[in-house]
């Protein structure tokens, strides 16, 4: 009886634990990533996206039905990242979707979501197959597009595919990001002194004015009135000056000297050397020479000065030159050596895993001593070489291959520098340009100054821009875009979502060709070698159950 009875108290025990624990465990949440690179545990930054979400959102995927082995892991991992997004917040709900079987076709192609053909050989056979790796957010009445595949340079879909896995978290939790921004800072666009036209910093304009708002600022409105246009301009968190072409006058630099002094952020985009492609095209040749924008003194304050010198370099982008006349003409890419691809020479949130960004007719900076922190974004290759200006530039460059020695120990020349820390006015010991009741001799703020206004300048096709980056000729999209706005959310503190692009993720992808060669190999191993060990082991059993009942 006794013994009954304890054992009933053994259960009841092992039962009120269970309940106990049962309880525990639907009040308090938790998850294991026990991978190496952390693959499935989202930042800080991605989760702060989330938390602040408050109402149903719908996530669709257009990755489902029969995919390329590349994409069905970029499915995979999608599903994985946002099992982790919903498991931080229950009103995220996620549906994959067929475009070919559900008729989405029409929606993705209405929306400018367009697909990935992909030609796949093996066995001696050529297959060509689509994918659409795109996604919507939506959340309340607005809706946002996920590109879930990321362009980049990457010579194999396999390392593109890797590169678009590594972006994933960043894409979606810029989507929440979008959605959810209640107060946006302001961002000016300078006019005044010759800059790009806004046809050709369309593509800049519509990517930022996801996340801010914008105004162009014309500095000439109010030339009678310094004091006014800085009041006015200290209203906006961070200038842009795209390419100025005209003369910058002392009034305008000290406005700008003040605006720095009090924490405004700028972007410059400004070149010192006049060369235009569009010569180049039409004449086959152009005159580069020094342009003056009487910046000089301007930026040798702060620390850097941009030389009216022209960057030549091998690691180039090509440009689309008109061959034949007639109706056998046709535009074809040639490799020019004075559109360097710009790359990153150390780890930065602005630059970490970005693609290469093109240049045209690009200067050199050089870092003097004086002035705040400066940090180095992007550099020419090792192959290039600093030219002097006034200089006639032809096509003739074109038919001279490029010496790799003449360019040994002249290359990785700066291209792109940020500043930031602790500016001094370079008026402080200077006559001012005129009187200001408050004027300030320093301050913290953050400035990046970029070697080149074409950085910023999309493409034009029959009138119409093109998204930033995008070259028609080549059908290749280079990283401009995603610089600047990085750029741009760097220099307005707002360091979160493109820190989340340093996280590294490592994949494995199996080696079609080895897969292919070995394939007999590893079909005897997995099904020939267990059904030999199971024969040995059948008749190892046998011989002794024998030899057992023999005796």
């Amino acid at each position: 009886m006794k013994k009954e009875l304890h054992i009933s108290v053994k259960i009841g025990l092992v039962l009120i634990g269970l309940i106990i624990l049962n309880a525990i465990a639907s009040s308090v949440f938790t998850r294991f990533d026990l991978t190496q690179d952390k693959r499935y545990t989202l930042s800080e930054a991605a989760k702060n996206t989330v938390t602040t979400i408050k109402s149903p959102v719908t996530i669709t995927v257009f990755l489902k039905g029969d995919l390329p082995t590349e994409y069905k892991r970029l499915a995979d991992e999608t599903v994985q990242l946002l099992e982790e997004f919903s498991a931080y917040n229950d009103h995220i709900e996620y549906a994959f979707v067929d475009p070919i079987k559900d008729n989405a076709i029409e929606f993705l192609t209405k929306n400018e979501m367009q697909p990935r053909y992909i030609t796949e050989e093996a066995a001696n056979k050529v297959s060509r197959e689509v994918a659409y790796p795109w996604a919507i957010v939506q959340y309340e009445n607005k809706t946002v597009k996920v590109s879930l595949y990321k362009n980049n340079l990457a010579n194999s879909d396999e390392e593109k595919i890797a590169s678009s896995v590594q972006h994933l978290e960043y894409a979606f939790a810029d989507a929440f990001s979008k959605l959810t921004i209640i107060e946006r800072q302001r961002v000016a666009i300078l006019r005044g002194h010759g800059e790009l036209d806004d046809i050709y910093i369309y593509g800049f304009q519509k990517a930022l004015v996801e996340y801010y708002n914008l105004a162009a600022f014309d500095m000439t409105a109010f030339s009678d009135d310094p004091e006014r246009t800085l009041k006015n301009l200290e209203r906006f968190d961070l200038v842009v000056v795209p390419k100025p072409t005209k003369k910058f006058s002392d009034q305008d630099k000290y406005i700008l000297d003040q605006y720095t002094m009090r924490g405004g952020k700028s972007l410059w985009l400004v070149e010192t050397a006049q060369a235009e492609l569009d010569s180049i095209r039409q004449k086959g040749k152009t005159l580069a020479f020094p342009r003056d924008l009487g910046l000089q003194d301007f930026f040798f304050n702060y620390g850097i000065r941009v030389n009216p010198k022209l960057v030549n370099d091998i690691q180039c982008a090509a440009i689309g030159m008109e061959f034949g006349e007639g109706n056998n003409a046709q535009y074809l890419p040639v490799q020019w050596r004075y559109n360097p691809l710009a790359q990153a020479t150390e780890k930065h949130p602005i630059t970490d895993n970005t693609n290469l960004v093109r240049f045209e007719f690009a200067n050199q900076i050089d870092l003097l001593k004086k002035g705040p922190k400066k940090t180095v974004l992007l550099k020419s290759s090792p192959l290039s070489k600093l030219e002097g200006i006034p200089k006639e530039v032809s096509l003739n460059i074109i038919e001279n291959e490029p010496t790799p020695d003449t360019y040994q120990g002249k290359g990785n020349q700066n291209l792109a520098v940020l500043l930031e820390g602790t500016f001094e006015s370079m008026y402080k010991n200077r006559i001012k340009p005129f009187e200001l009741t408050d004027a300030k001799n320093q301050g913290e703020s953050k400035m990046l100054v970029i070697a080149d206004g074409d950085v910023v300048k999309n493409q034009v096709s029959r009138g119409q821009p093109q998204e930033l980056g995008y070259d028609i000729i080549t059908k290749r999209q280079y990283g401009n875009k995603e610089f600047l706005l990085n750029s741009v959310n760097y220099l307005l503190d707002n360091n979160g979502l493109i820190n989340i692009r340093s996280k590294e993720l490592k994949l494995a992808f199996l080696d079609s060709e080895k897969v292919i060669d070995e394939k007999a190999y590893w079909q005897w191993i997995n099904i020939g070698f267990p059904l030999a060990l199971l024969a040995i082991f059948g008749f190892i059993f046998t011989y002794i159950r024998k030899r057992k009942f023999a005796k």
